[in-house]
């Protein structure tokens, strides 16, 4: 027989309905509809454009068919209000916005409970930001932003718990939230729903199930990891670089916090134990600039630069708000006011790969784990300088794909939850490894360069 899931995957700069196809063993992936996110500044604030968003959702879904699910996954951090009579309480804000400066100076440390990377964008400093307005004030419930998006389609509220997990506000211990946290700072406990997981049913939309999935996008990406083995690391590659350990259990040392290492709920009661680095923000964000160029035109050139020309911390701050990011590259790496585009480029790559060096070898020494292949997979795993670069950097074969890979690990939870799978994650895992292209790096060269590089930027 053969089944059909729709995966409604929500990035930052565009969204798309995929539709998963399962047929005699083979899996196979359509993308048939793909809609822009482009957030807007009204009031000096930076919102997401949420109605938009859910219209590409239902055009999307129109143009997918009949299916046997739908799942909903996104980013995470941001959220919506609703007020008692279940109307949306303004946009949700985006995650870039400036109101959370400062924040997480005034917060004592949560790692104890939340286990989570102190990022400035996380939602317990934005309801913090918010606490004290009138939209507050009127608020009923707290929806996370696929949990809106499923309320909008079958009128169910309820919070997913892995993206739930990137609150701040939930016990990592438990997988519920943190009441006592939550209470402690002055937040209101009814704002928060019940928690559902994934492959729980939400409720229906015309007809057709809507199942939680892994919500927050890495979640789902981590799913569709195709590990053979235990013992690997992973990076899932886009606007972010989320690179990390798939664990049984938090890791919650002194050590662990005060690398701002993050420990955010996985499917099947894993834990994502990794750090969030700025990935190719930088790299989109000045091609914005440069008028989209040819991407691989642009990669093609920047091979050809001289390796570490010039590198830069992308941990730093400076390079999180939108604009103007090729002149804060160019001041932050010492380049020329004329640097070229390929050698501001190389500059961000080169960059990037020693993030993720630096991360990888973090997470083995913190969790204790020796990882032998680092599975890189998302849009990143188109780039092969990226890739190339990751190998050499880390020391390890980089395994780069699926590129579909948040798409994939939605529809494969929606299958095992309809019976159509196998239902543990190695055999989830080992239908990708048969159905999706996954090309392998070997790492070049030795790692003095690299070491030299990490002292470059004070890591």
């Amino acid at each position: 027989m053969t089944h059909r899931f729709a995966a409604v995957d929500l990035g930052a700069s565009s969204g798309r309905v995929v539709v998963g196809t399962f047929s005699g063993g083979s899996l196979g992936l359509e993308v048939v509809h793909r809609f822009a996110n482009d957030p807007v500044r009204a009031g000096g604030v930076l919102h997401w454009d949420i109605l938009g968003l859910y219209k590409g959702v239902l055009d999307g879904l129109a143009k997918a068919g009949p299916v046997d699910g739908i799942g909903i996954d996104s980013w995470a951090v941001d959220y919506g209000f609703l007020d008692s009579s279940g109307a949306l309480l303004g946009n949700p804000v985006h995650y870039r916005d400036a109101r959370t400066d400062g924040i997480a100076d005034r917060v004592p440390d949560l790692y104890e409970i939340s286990g989570l990377q102190t990022l400035p964008f996380n939602t317990v400093y934005q309801l913090l930001a918010a606490a004290g307005t009138p939209q507050y004030a009127a608020a009923s419930t707290m929806l996370m932003i696929p949990d809106l998006l499923a309320y909008w389609l079958t009128g169910e509220i309820g919070a997913e718990y892995t993206n739930a997990s990137t609150t701040g506000l939930l016990d990592v211990r438990t997988g519920e939230w943190a009441w006592g946290l939550i209470s402690d700072l002055g937040l209101r406990p009814e704002h928060f729903p019940a928690i559902r997981r994934p492959g729980d049913l939400i409720g229906h939309f015309e007809g057709t199930p809507v199942v939680a999935v892994g919500s927050h996008d890495t979640a789902s990406a981590v799913v569709a990891v195709p590990a053979d083995q235990e013992d690997f690391a992973y990076v899932s590659s886009g606007t972010w670089s989320l690179v990390g350990l798939e664990l049984d259990r938090p890791v919650l040392t002194a050590a662990s916090r005060e690398a701002n290492f993050t420990n955010e709920g996985g499917v099947d009661g894993t834990v994502r134990y990794l750090r969030n680095v700025m990935g190719l923000w930088p790299l989109q964000e000045c091609m914005r600039e440069w008028g989209s160029p040819d991407i691989s035109d642009l990669l093609k050139a920047a091979a050809e630069e001289p390796a570490f020309g010039a590198v830069v911390d992308l941990d730093d701050p400076v390079f999180l708000p939108p604009g103007g990011m090729s002149a804060r590259i160019r001041t932050a790496a010492g380049l020329p006011q004329d640097a070229s585009h390929p050698a501001i480029t190389r500059c961000i790559l080169d960059s990037l790969a020693l993030a993720q060096r630096r991360a990888v070898r973090q997470a083995r020494e913190l969790a204790g784990r020796d990882p032998r292949v680092v599975h890189l997979v998302g849009g990143g795993a188109r780039n092969e300088l990226l890739c190339r670069l990751t190998a050499d950097a880390t020391g390890l074969p980089v395994l780069a794909g699926p590129v579909e890979a948040t798409a994939l690990g939605n529809v494969l939870v929606q299958a095992r939850a309809a019976g159509v799978v196998e239902g543990s994650l190695p055999a989830m895992r080992a239908l990708v490894r048969q159905t999706q292209q996954i090309t392998r790096y070997e790492p070049r060269g030795g790692d003095g360069p690299w070491r030299a590089a990490a002292e470059r930027v004070g890591r």
